[in-house]
């Protein structure tokens, strides 16, 4: 059967529907972007003068710097525990309000409140919650016989922002977890039980590689999330620190370009990181979307 195609009469309608949405773009991302390349072959005044184009060279510095790589690798961990934690704990909050519940119309609800929270909100609570000093739960570690202190330790601050993250992460992964599953026919669900299947089975060998393409989707989404809209919980819990433990690489542009007034080089991890986030996505859509079961 073939597919219905929309006909426009007017053969610039669809160009003027689009136009919108192109200028958008072209305004918040591909200026910036294309600025952000232009800025990282110069060497920046920070009093505002004219630059001095210096090439490559701010990339050679990034590229041969211990503080830099020290950066990416935080970045690496924090990206995958974010990401593992807020998709797995979305997805066994949305297997529960899949089912048939008393108050699961409030679970849902009050399921989905986090998303509405800013980042820096979001971080702020936290840090009240963790504090070592006012902290409700910190206080309650350390009565444990638990020394938390974020403050000093790496160990601790990277736990801390994860929560965090994942935390604000949770809300959105469940959305679409839910919808997944609500999408599952439930004939499947009911013949495997008729089978002899448990639930546990039917889960496994049913539910999750159909949802495999919604799990798709959520972890090129959650990556892009870990390294790009974190800055807020990082800047509001740790400011990076301490010793540079959840320095991230989009914190780090921000701290270079902003605190240190090196927009050459802070222009250069930018765009290093917006090849980084391209590869890895392009990473995932040829390897890991071999592994999706389109119904």
């Amino acid at each position: 059967m073939l597919a219905k195609r929309v006909v426009f009469r007017n053969r610039w309608l669809p160009y003027l529907l689009v136009a919108p949405q192109m200028l958008i773009l072209a305004v918040f991302f591909f200026w910036p972007a294309g600025q952000a390349i232009y800025q990282s072959f110069f060497l920046s005044d920070p009093f505002g003068g004219a630059g001095l184009f210096v090439g490559f060279e701010n990339f050679q510095r990034l590229l041969t710097s211990n503080e830099y790589w020290g950066s990416v690798q935080v970045t690496l961990v924090f990206a995958l525990l974010t990401t593992a934690a807020a998709m797995l704990t979305g997805l066994v909050l949305a297997v529960f309000a899949d089912r048939a519940l008393r108050g699961v119309l409030v679970f849902k609800s009050a399921a989905i409140w986090p998303y509405a929270v800013a980042p820096v909100v979001a971080g702020a609570l936290w840090v009240f919650l963790f504090h070592p000093v006012v902290g409700t739960v910190a206080g309650v570690l350390i009565a444990l016989g638990i020394p938390w202190n974020p403050l000093l330790n790496g160990t601790h601050a990277m736990i801390l922002v994860v929560v965090a993250a994942a935390w604000k992460q949770i809300s959105y992964n469940f959305v679409f977890f839910l919808a997944g599953l609500q999408a599952i026919p439930k004939s499947l669900i009911e013949a495997a039980a008729i089978d002899g299947a448990g639930p546990a089975v039917r889960f496994w060998r049913i539910a999750l590689p159909l949802l495999s393409p919604t799990t798709f989707f959520l972890i090129v989404i959650n990556t892009v999330y870990a390294f790009f809209d974190t800055f807020g919980i990082i800047h509001a819990v740790t400011g990076g620190g301490p010793a540079g433990a959840t320095n991230t690489l989009v914190f780090k542009v921000y701290n270079d370009g902003f605190e240190g007034q090196d927009l050459g080089s802070s222009a250069a991890q930018s765009v290093i990181l917006m090849i980084m986030v391209i590869g890895l996505t392009m990473f995932q859509f040829r390897y890991v979307e071999r592994k999706v079961t389109y119904a």
